[in-house]
Formats: C-alpha cells, structure tokens, sequence
C-alpha cells in the first residue's frame, strides 16, 4: 500500500496529528479484529449448525428406515399367522379323531397289531374320511378299529372304501365298514393274496383299481397314482381340488415308509416317490398311513438324502 506523503506541520501539531493517527490506526487495527473474529464465530456457528442439520437428518433417516423394518417384520408375522396350520401335522400317536379340517378332511387314529416275516408290530394307524359331498363321504385305509371309523362317519353315507394296499393296517377294518354301509371296496388286484390271508376268498373287493385310473364321486375327482414298492401293487389316491394325496405306506413325514422295519423294493419304491408324489405342486398335502401329514415340497428337500 502506497502512503500521500502530508505537507510539514509544526512541530506540536506534528505530535498531536502522529498521536491521533496512531489512534486511529489502532482502532482500524482493532475493528479489523473484531470484524475477523466476529466472522470466525458466525462460520464456527454455521458449521455447527449445519453439523447439527446432518445429525438430526441421519437420526430421522435411522428412525424412518428402523420403522420400515418393524412394519416389514409385523406384515411377514401377520402373513405368517394368516397361513393356517395343518391340523394333522402333529406327532402324537394318541389315538383318537381329529377334524374334519377345512377340506373336510377328517382322522381317525386306532391302535394295533401288525404281523410280518413272523414279527408282530404295535403301531397306530391313520384311517382318512373325505367329504364327497354334503350327504356322503370316501373311507381310505379303514384300519384296526371299525366301529370308531363307523362313528366317526355318523350318519352320512360311505360311497366308497378304497384302500391303498392289502397290509392289515389298511384292510383290517374294511370289511366291517363295508358291509355297514352296504358300499363298495376299491383295491389293486396285485393285492388280492395279502386280501385273502386276513378276510378270505369269500370277500372280494368289487373294485379293481390301478395307477391311470380316476374315480368321480359326489363332487370329487379322484386320481389313482401307481405306487408300487411297498408291495406290488401299492396306490395313492390324489384329489388335485384339494391339494391333497393318499400316500399310504410309501412316503411318511422325513422318510420312506418302511414295511415293519425294512424295505420291501427300496429303489421302486424312491421311484415312485420320485416320479408319482414328488411331482405334484409343493403344497400338495401328503397324507400318510401312520404318523404326521407332511408336504411334496417338503419331502422333496429330503429326496436325495434317500437316494
């Protein structure tokens, strides 16, 4: 900065005009400083500030995300809840009757014995009702106690006994029921000497039934799927409106069923697993001859461990 240079003064106004430029400058000096850190203090307090925005925006960005995630897990709950439990998916082996579910769908659990290679087996059996319709109902594997299955019937019709192969468990009762009802019994004819060794030549079953073949009864269509490998002439009966198949002995919850405690043809057997039960959608419902119901989506997981 370049200076005027001032015209020569005497020399007590000289004094007096340094002294008073001296306090001038101080005081320039002084409000520059002031000017400066009165600035320093209005940054700091803006920083601040917009520190203090950021803060409270991240903690409203925290919230809002924290409230999305706690209405994400309250909808999968409420989803959860709204899907409804299998009623027969329970472990028990109390005997007894359970449902009718809303298929109308009911079990009846009874106890008994099972004889095979000159071994004798306590087990508890699982005998199916199926509404048909409002006025009648199909029996599938009526096992060791009739009159519990005739009441749990009550007084509707029994259109059809169908059983899904010739071991006790699934025939012991059927022809008790049978002749109750005055109705038919469907069976594989592979299945006619274990048939004969529990309820004689005498008593046939009036329908032969094999994989392809379909029954139509009341309001229901029945689909009849070849299962053999549990015994030769072993079927399942699948009811695609309802989402739901007979499996009988040949898959149980976790497990291929076992003919007392072997395999009978283990590889027919995972084949017909494979290619008959495994096939249908996953949510079809896979009811058993013994044990919990279970899922073909379910089991599907477990196939290759069988393999």
């Amino acid at each position: 900065m370049f200076w005027k240079r001032k015209p020569k003064k005497q020399d007590g106004q000289e004094a007096a005009d340094s002294a008073a430029e001296v306090a001038v400058e101080v005081e320039e000096a002084e409000d520059t400083a002031t000017t400066s850190d009165d600035k320093d203090e209005r940054d700091s307090a803006a920083e601040a500030g917009k520190a203090e925005e950021q803060e409270k925006d991240a903690e409203e960005t925290e919230a809002s995300d924290e409230d999305t995630r706690e209405a994400e897990e309250s909808e999968e709950k409420e989803s959860e809840d709204e899907a409804p439990a299998d009623i027969f998916a329970d472990d028990s082996e109390e005997v007894g009757v359970t449902g009718p579910d809303d298929d109308g769908i009911t079990r009846v659990r009874t106890k008994g014995t099972f004889e095979f290679d000159d071994e004798t087996y306590e087990i508890v059996s699982n005998t199916w009702i199926v509404d048909a319709d409002d006025e009648g109902v199909v029996v599938i594997d009526p096992g060791h106690d009739p009159e519990a299955i005739l009441k749990a019937v009550g007084e509707r019709e029994i259109y059809l006994v169908a059983c899904t192969n010739g071991y006790t468990p699934h025939i012991e009762g059927a022809l008790r029921v049978a002749e109750e009802a005055e109705t038919d019994i469907a069976l594989h004819p592979r299945e006619m000497r274990a048939w004969r060794r529990r309820h004689g030549a005498e008593h046939r079953p009036e329908i032969e039934v094999e994989g392809q073949g379909a029954f139509d009864i009341g309001d229901l269509h029945i689909d009849v799927l070849a299962l053999p490998g549990t015994s030769p002439g072993t079927v399942g009966y699948y009811i695609s409106q309802l989402g739901v198949v007979f499996s009988g002995d040949t898959v149980r919850k976790g497990e291929p069923g076992m003919v007392g405690n072997t395999y009978i043809d283990y590889t027919t057997q995972l084949a017909s697993i494979g290619e008959a039960l495994l096939s249908l959608p996953p949510t079809t419902r896979i009811l058993p001859d013994r044990g919990p119901a279970t899922t073909s989506g379910a089991e599907s997981a477990n196939f290759d461990a069988w393999v």
